[in-house]
């Protein structure tokens, strides 16, 4: 195990788990971290800093402008360009030069340009970490800085939290996450502190139900537990690395079964290697199926342009005149589509941008040709596509009626769409719809008197954890489980949300306090109506459905 600086960045050391922490009860993991409930003290914490690094994805220095640029130059089409270049200025030939230059610089300009913007992105998971974490060190609870938790750390989660490393749980109350960037799944995933899996079960990353992942979010109820992998070890950690491509450009020699490398398999592995990066350069083994079909056309383009060259000098025996060397070099020219690579990147540029207009983030424009080529998508279930977003459309009140929202664009915003009101139930309004045409409610007060209406309600927004509420710029925003939010959003309709029904925690129910502004909830209730203290919360699980 190697040592770190205090100002490194980078998490390189494993985890000290004997094994995956999925297989371990929570009091294996706290003894092989070398911790326990009350926490790490401060002088552990900066410890184990010093042994496992800053917890925060290795960005590699940004985007690599060197980089970027070799790669647009070293490319088969963009060398044929350069070298007639060359071969221009060599003879003198100034007006053929500056037009070759100028085609030169505008396919690297461009080229550079847009690789550079969309290297970018990967930037953007940086961002997803949670900027400080709650932890209990030397027996005290403490909000730190997320970059500087440390496997052993015990922290504690809530509703709203981003997950700030992997965490083995210890304690769970009704905790639910926010999984999507992982397993692409826009259900909460529930989870439970006291599963062990055993070592012959192959458990995938969604299912491990005991441990909680850096950058998931916290849906539902509240959870403590141990770190047990930060920065680049987490399972983040683990896309950013595969997104970076750092995968080795060496081929390895094929062993034999008994393990023996033979010198004809090292051979084989460097005669793989010298061609691979052969093609490399020429661009025959990397980019997209369109691009690898451009280099081999520049090769073909190119041989075919050398041997007109040839023919035109041979037809002037050789001569070493300037004016036969011009029209050699010209016939060569007109072989090479000098505009082909910089019509192909603005091209997907355009894409690009079209792309994020509609909210899709493109880290390379290779992609778009790629997606391009795509005739069939198959997808395992609907959560992998949706957006983890929902909508109460209809509610039915027994004795009473069936309300209905439409047109609704915003599903945070409780004043977003249209409201309407029929006397008969789902079933029967759908059968007699040109009969029973919906009424538009112009007045809620007019429905939230009914005592079936003020229950049903009342119901909806207290038995819920979900929060939504207008910020200071008017937006309106939303927190809790998916299923939740739509059915508190439905409730704050009428004025009933929860945050205008219970009476903070701190604050008594029998004193008076400032009335919510309208700005938080619509349509409020009086304050006498504000008269709800929460006591207690029960998880919703098997034993609370009987």
């Amino acid at each position: 195990m190697t040592t770190h600086s205090s100002k490194n960045t980078k998490s390189t050391n494993s985890t000290p788990l004997p094994k995956a922490a999925h297989r371990l009860s929570p009091e294996a993991v706290a003894k092989a971290l070398s911790t326990n409930p009350e926490g790490l003290s401060d002088e552990q914490a900066t410890s184990k800093l010093s042994i496992y690094g800053r917890n925060e994805l290795e960005d590699g220095g940004g985007p690599s402008a060197i980089r970027i640029f070799i790669k647009q130059v070293v490319n088969a089409m963009m060398l044929v360009l350069i070298l007639a270049m060359i071969v221009t200025f060599v003879i003198k030939s100034w007006i053929s030069a500056g037009v070759v230059v100028a085609v030169v610089v505008m396919n690297i300009t461009v080229g550079f340009v847009q690789e550079y913007a969309a290297e970018k992105t990967m930037e953007s998971l940086r961002s997803l970490s949670s900027p400080t974490a709650r932890v209990i060190r030397s027996s005290q609870t403490k909000v730190i800085v997320t970059a500087e938790l440390v496997p052993g750390d015990v922290v504690e989660l809530k509703v709203g939290d981003t997950i700030p490393a992997d965490i083995r749980l210890i304690e769970c109350m009704n905790f639910e996450t926010d999984e999507a960037l992982l397993t692409g799944e826009s259900l909460p995933v529930a989870k439970e502190a006291t599963a062990i899996y055993k070592e012959d079960q192959n458990i995938g990353v969604g299912d491990r139900l005991n441990l909680a992942y850096s950058s998931a979010t916290v849906t539902k109820g509240r959870a403590k537990g141990y770190v047990y992998a930060t920065g680049m070890n987490t399972e983040i950690g683990h896309i950013a690395r595969s997104l970076k491509g750092t995968q080795t450009r060496f081929r390895r020699p094929t062993r034999k079964d008994s393990g023996e490398v033979t010198f004809g398999a090292y051979a084989r592995a460097a005669f793989g290697t010298v061609k691979d990066t052969v093609f490399r350069f020429l661009g025959f083994n990397v980019g997209t199926p369109l691009q690898r079909k451009f280099s081999k056309l520049a090769l073909i383009l190119f041989a075919i342009a050398v041997v007109f060259a040839i023919v035109v000098l041979a037809a002037n025996g050789f001569s070493n005149n300037s004016e036969v060397i011009i029209y050699a070099v010209a016939t060569a020219l007109s072989m090479i589509p000098a505009s082909l690579v910089v019509v192909l990147t603005i091209t997907m540029s355009m894409g690009t941008k079209r792309m994020v207009k509609r909210n899709v983030i493109v880290r390379n424009m290779n992609a778009l040709e790629s997606l391009g080529a795509v005739t069939n998508i198959c997808s395992d279930k609907t959560g992998t596509i949706t957006q983890g977003k929902m909508v109460a459309k209809r509610a039915y009140v027994p004795a009473y009626g069936t309300f209905t929202v439409d047109d609704i664009r915003d599903t945070s915003d409780p004043t977003d769409g249209s409201l309407s009101f029929s006397e008969l139930s789902p079933l029967h309004a759908e059968a007699r719809i040109k009969d029973a045409r919906p009424t538009k409610v112009a007045d809620v007060r007019a429905h939230t008197k009914a005592e079936a209406v003020e229950a049903f309600l009342r119901v909806a927004s207290l038995c819920n954890l979900a929060t939504v509420h207008r910020g200071a710029d008017g937006r309106w925003t939303a927190r809790g489980d998916p299923t939740e939010i739509g059915i508190q959003v439905f409730a704050s309709r009428f004025g009933f949300s929860r945050e205008a029904q219970v009476v903070p925690a701190a604050q008594d129910p029998s004193t008076d306090s400032p009335q919510s502004s309208s700005s938080d909830t619509i349509a409020n209730p009086s304050q006498d109506e504000k008269r709800w203290t929460q006591l207690a919360e029960f998880p919703f699980d098997s034993d609370v459905k009987r």
